[in-house]
C-alpha cells in the first residue's frame, strides 16, 4: 500500500456539508461526482497528499443510506492507494482478509476500487484503490 489516498465521510447532505468542509480544510471542493453503481454522490477535497471524500446517498437502498440509518454522519472508510489492485487483492485474500467483491469495480475519482469487510479489519471499512490509467 502506497499511501492513504482518501478518507470517506458519510453525510446527509452535500449541499450542507461542502461549505462546512471548505471552511474546515481551508480549501475548495474540487470535484463532485455521481457513482450510479453505488447510488452515491461524492465531493472531494485535497489536503496535502490526502483527499477527503464526502458521500451522500442517492437512493434509499445504498450502502451510505444504510450506514446513515445505523451510524449517523461520520467516517465511513479509509482508502489506501495501491500500485496494482489485482495483485493487492490476491495478496490480501492470501493473508485472510475478506473482500467484499471478487474483482475491482469503477469508483469515483477515476479509480478502480475494492472494499475489505470490516469483520476482517477490526471494524474499519477499508478500501484499496488504483488510478485508472
Amino acid at each position: 500500500m502506497l499511501k492513504v489516498e482518501h478518507i470517506g465521510i458519510a453525510v446527509k447532505s452535500l449541499s450542507a456539508s461542502i461549505p462546512l468542509f471548505e471552511k474546515l480544510l481551508n480549501t475548495p471542493c474540487y470535484k463532485e461526482e455521481i457513482v450510479e453503481s453505488e447510488q452515491v454522490k461524492t465531493a472531494f477535497f485535497r489536503s496535502g497528499d490526502t483527499k477527503v471524500e464526502l458521500l451522500e446517498a442517492t437512493g434509499p437502498d445504498s450502502a451510505i443510506a444504510r450506514f446513515l440509518e445505523k451510524q449517523k454522519e461520520g467516517m465511513h472508510h479509509i482508502a489506501f492507494e495501491v500500485e496494482n489492485i489485482y495483485e493487492e487483492m490476491e495478496r490480501l485474500k492470501k493473508e485472510g482478509f475478506l473482500l467484499l467483491q471478487e474483482s475491482p469495480k469503477k469508483g469515483a475519482d477515476n479509480k478502480l476500487i475494492c472494499f475489505l469487510h470490516p469483520k476482517s479489519t477490526n471494524g474499519v471499512l477499508v478500501e484499496v484503490c488504483q488510478e485508472i490509467k
